[in-house]
């Protein structure tokens, strides 16, 4: 086993894998930026550096500086969390050739996975069905023709990345060539990569996905299903496991479908199949090559630490069959935003009480008096329950959150409370549109440029004031404040 790591990431992450890390008798090293020097998980660690300024660019990214830490700690291993460097097939390459581990796949399989366009191949390839659309990067004329072809509406979205960006729906054609800008402006400005591809867009589709691990033996397990479908902005706020949607055929189908996609890949390490759901039937939507933030949740019902098991995959060990699965859990992500908007809520915490009692988990590394920053992901924490069933669990989180406290942002804790208190999500026939009512488009764009705008200025001058930092907020505008709070790193 290993004998000293470096976690590559900050926040509740890091903090997550330390906990297990030292419960298994392993050092753990931490980085840092300098808007984080007194975040937990440097209190917590037992070593930590300083990577730089407070941008991703200069910090929690620069895997050359995050390398040269973690060979001269002469660290065993390196673990990613999510976000950051944690899908860059580069990073995890450099990572092997130092003669490091690095707690995740191969970089080859980062690589295929990662790319919407070649993970849609490999499915393909290993006989899991996908949603019809175009699987090449095509021209502009034959996207539409394949539209055409397929019918609308159809989703455009962008080849590379993840986190809802680049992702346009057509509804016919004469939307087409201006939504098709649109995805290549927006997939070359978060992920410095223009391709898009094109899917049909399903009829009240579910986001359900399957949690893998595999080992260095051939071996591959799964954990069941999480029901992913409360979105917004194509970003999640609350998950629940087992799915009201999936009974056992489906259930089974999907696990074989997913543990034939990791094996084709060569896959190694904790990873998450995603699929899209509609009317009975699945489709292959993508592969988080990493630890999923949801992943408590299936921690809670089979009784595992899908981190140890990460470690111990990647130390050599063969993965663990899973127990019975049991009871019924839900995550709710506390965010730092507007719970009608969802634009960022930047200030100081100026109090917080966390919720307790039998079936309540709190994954955070916040603190009173912590700064939320501009530079990073809104998510503050997560809420997550267990019950004997889903009714008990609904209750015992609206309980949770109920006695859940922080002052001094805003926070989505309302919105998720509207989540499951609505008829839809209670009767469990819901899909990844439940929150449209929430939003009003229209009013919410207006809303929303005026609210980053004051958010951008107002942390902008005090960095300026305080001289640090000051030029990681050049050119910053508040279309990539939001990606850089939105995004996984």
């Amino acid at each position: 086993m290993f004998r000293r790591i470096l976690i590559a990431n900050r926040g509740e992450i890091a903090l997550r894998v330390q906990r297990t890390a030292k419960e298994m008798g392993i050092e753990v090293v931490a980085v840092f930026s300098e808007v984080d020097r007194n975040s937990l998980p440097v209190r917590y660690a037992d070593r930590a550096y300083l990577l730089g300024p407070p941008p991703p660019a200069e910090s929690y990214l620069r895997g050359d500086l995050i390398l040269e830490i973690a060979q001269s700690c002469e660290v065993d291993a390196i673990h990613p969390g999510f976000g950051f460097l944690s899908e860059n097939p580069s990073f995890a390459e450099a990572v092997r050739k130092a003669g490091i581990v690095f707690i995740g796949p191969p970089a080859a399989a980062i690589s295929k996975m990662g790319d919407k366009i070649s993970s849609r191949q490999v499915a393909l390839e290993a006989g899991v069905p996908v949603i019809p659309g175009a699987d090449g990067d095509l021209d502009p004329a034959a996207l539409l023709k394949k539209a055409h072809e397929i019918g609308f509406p159809v989703l455009l979205k962008a080849a590379a990345g993840g986190g809802g960006k680049g992702i346009k729906i057509v509804r016919d054609e004469a939307e087409f060539d201006e939504a098709l800008r649109f995805a290549k402006a927006e997939a070359e400005g978060a992920f410095g990569d223009g391709r898009v591809y094109l899917e049909k867009f399903l009829d009240k589709p579910r986001h359900v996905e399957i949690q893998v691990v595999a080992d260095q033996h051939g071996n591959c397990v799964t954990y069941g299903e999480r029901e992913c479908s409360v979105q917004r902005r194509h970003q999640k706020l609350v998950e629940e496991s087992p799915s009201p949607a999936v009974d056992a055929n489906l259930r089974r189908r999907m696990e074989e479908a997913a543990k034939a996609l990791t094996l084709k890949v060569g896959y190694e390490g904790a990873g998450t199949i995603e699929f899209m759901v509609s009317h009975g039937e699945f489709y292959f939507l993508e592969m988080n090559t990493r630890l999923q933030v949801e992943h408590a949740i299936t921690e809670e019902r089979f009784g595992v630490d899908l981190v140890e098991e990460q470690i111990r995959v990647a130390a050599g060990k063969k993965v663990r069959s899973p127990l019975e699965p049991r009871g019924h859990s839900i995550e709710v992500r506390i965010n730092a935003e507007d719970p009608k908007t969802f634009f960022p809520s930047l200030g100081k915490i100026e109090r917080l009480s966390s919720p307790g009692g039998r079936g309540v988990r709190f994954d955070s590394a916040i603190f009173r008096g912590l700064e939320v920053s501009p530079y990073y992901d809104s998510m503050l924490a997560k809420l997550i329950v267990w019950a004997e069933d889903r009714g008990r669990a609904i209750e015992r989180m609206l309980r949770a959150l109920a006695e859940l406290r922080v002052a001094g942002v805003q926070t989505s804790v309302p919105a998720a409370v509207h989540v499951l208190h609505s008829e839809e999500f209670r009767s469990g026939d819901y899909d990844t549109s439940i929150l449209e009512g929430l939003e009003r488009p229209q009013e919410l764009q207006v809303l929303e440029v005026a609210g980053l705008a004051a958010a951008y200025a107002k942390y902008k001058g005090s960095l300026v004031s305080e001289k640090k930092g000051t030029e990681g907020a050049k050119g910053v505008s508040p279309w990539v404040l939001r990606g850089r709070l939105e995004g996984r790193g």
